[in-house]
């Protein structure tokens, strides 16, 4: 039958930091492990004649600490297989002890019985020596995991295991993607510890260059409610949407209506294209913006209603993501961008009858009315060709081009502007088909060639202007000549 593991805090310095109830297991205890002989506690504790074996040979033998950990805690379970186990760790056992959480995932399905005892953990030393109050807000984060995502800077911050420069490296990276480089940051190490106690204050910048790391070195960030450090926070962009809305904010963002704004929306996503139609980074990052502050604007509205909150739309937008890409989070699996679209609809259609949303009675609805003609068109065709309503193959649609452009030939021979009107519709809507088969998405072609267009005739207006002329003082012959001299350069 299996025994029991133990599991005993050493705390974070010598044997003044243990408590009773945990020397007493110490030395109760017939065979004893610690993670590392690297700590202040087991040389005092050999003193007294308790002695462990270590397993700091075992962080010799692979790359990787995930593989460290889950080696000491097989090789306890096994041994646990035999005989009662105590099991020493650095601190709190249940405070940045990844060998522990291991144990208590895995010992259930071994028949082994853990016991965690308590201990003196690392934050009790580093509350005391560097002076600020948990309650005020803080969080405990691990170097080797560190994201951007995960920084607060309103919350006390500390970043414990920088065993080395490489990992400081790291968290000096992550830090600046939101505080300045010279933001200053406290490093502490061996905090509580008679002799080997070191705290300093450094630039961020220097963070990976002090030479000396360990396993109890810390960074520290105090608190701040510096707003500059929440620029690049979501949560600041919402606050201060709120506040434009509030009674206390800006009287013309407190009058908007879903309707009296549904114009900027329209425009600003245009503005956004057309800077990505530049290829315009500095463009895109301002007009992505403006996208995004019409969609916390209209979400803050609702907010106000009580019926969702910006939150909600990232929530669903999330759940969204994931259900339709089961390909890359679920077990199905896509060769190419094609079998992608196909699980995209296949999942969007299951999500629309999971929510109870009735199958519209027209294939071709769920298009919005108020799209570009052009892409109007093309997704019109895309519906009806998905249900066999398409020509078999291009030669057709050159067919049916050439019928609409001779029907607007004759309409405009003689008939009135309505049928002109009509004629000229039918030879787009047939000219968007044959895009659909090549390919191509009709509004972008159109966008180039627009783009296309406005460099020669500013090739024109050049040429013009180097002349001392103007239109009325040029003939159509010459500005050809000048188109065509546009149309050859690179």
């Amino acid at each position: 039958m299996p025994h029991p593991i133990t599991v005993v805090g050493l705390g974070s310095g010598g044997e003044d930091q243990l408590t009773l109830g945990i020397l007493r297991a110490l030395e109760q205890a017939g065979r004893r492990f610690v993670r590392t002989a690297d700590h202040p506690a087991v040389a005092d504790l050999a003193r007294r004649g308790i002695v462990f074996e270590s397993f700091d040979s075992v962080y010799e033998k692979f790359d990787d600490f995930a593989e460290v950990y889950e080696a000491i805690a097989a090789k306890l379970l096994e041994d646990a297989q035999d005989q009662p186990v105590v099991y020493a760790v650095p601190g709190h056992p249940m405070v940045a002890e990844r060998t522990v959480q291991i144990l208590r995932e895995q010992a259930p399905s071994r028949g082994v019985d853990l016991r965690v005892l308590g201990g003196e953990s690392f934050l009790d030393q580093t509350f005391l020596r560097l002076g600020f109050d948990p309650i005020e807000g803080f969080q405990l984060l691990d170097a080797s995991g560190l994201k951007r995502e995960h920084i607060q800077p309103r919350l006390h911050t500390i970043i414990g295991q920088v065993y080395d420069a490489y990992t400081a490296s790291d968290v000096k990276l992550t830090l600046m993607a939101v505080y300045p480089d010279d933001y200053p940051v406290v490093v502490g190490q061996a905090l509580g510890i008679p002799g080997d106690e070191r705290i300093r204050t450094v630039p961020l910048h220097e963070l990976d260059r002090l030479g000396e790391y360990g396993n109890l070195t810390l960074v520290y960030i105090p608190a701040s409610d510096d707003s500059r450090l929440q620029r690049h926070s979501f949560e600041r962009l919402h606050e201060i949407v709120s506040i434009l809305r509030s009674p206390e904010g800006c009287p013309w963002d407190r009058e908007q209506t879903h309707a009296s704004i549904r114009k900027n929306f329209i425009e600003e996503t245009y503005e956004a294209i057309e800077a990505l139609d530049h290829d315009d980074p500095d463009g895109m990052k301002e007009e992505f913006g403006d996208v995004i502050l019409q969609v916390l604007m209209h979400s803050q509205m609702e907010e106000e209603e009580g019926t969702f909150d910006v939150f909600d739309v990232l929530a669903e937008l999330n759940d969204k993501l994931i259900f339709r890409h089961p390909h890359v989070f679920g077990g199905k699996d896509a060769a190419n961008a094609e079998e992608a679209l196909r699980n995209w609809e296949a999942m969007k259609a299951e999500e629309k009858e999971r929510k109870g949303r009735e199958k519209r009675p027209s294939q071709l609805d769920g298009i919005p009315k108020d799209l570009p003609a052009l892409l109007q068109a093309y997704k019109l065709q895309k519906k009806a060709a998905a249900v066999g309503f398409d020509w078999p193959d291009l030669t057709g649609v050159m067919e049916k081009i050439e019928e609409e452009l001779a029907e607007l030939k004759e309409a405009i021979g003689g008939e009135s502007l309505e049928r002109q009107k009509e004629e000229l519709g039918d030879l787009l809507f047939a000219v968007v088909n044959a895009s659909r088969f090549i390919k191509a998405d009709p509004e972008q072609s159109l966008a180039g060639t627009n783009r296309k267009f406005i460099s020669r005739f500013h090739y024109i207006e050049e040429k013009l202007r180097i002349n001392g002329r103007t239109f009325d003082e040029t003939g159509l012959t010459e500005m050809e000549d000048w188109w065509q001299e546009a149309k050859r350069r690179p």
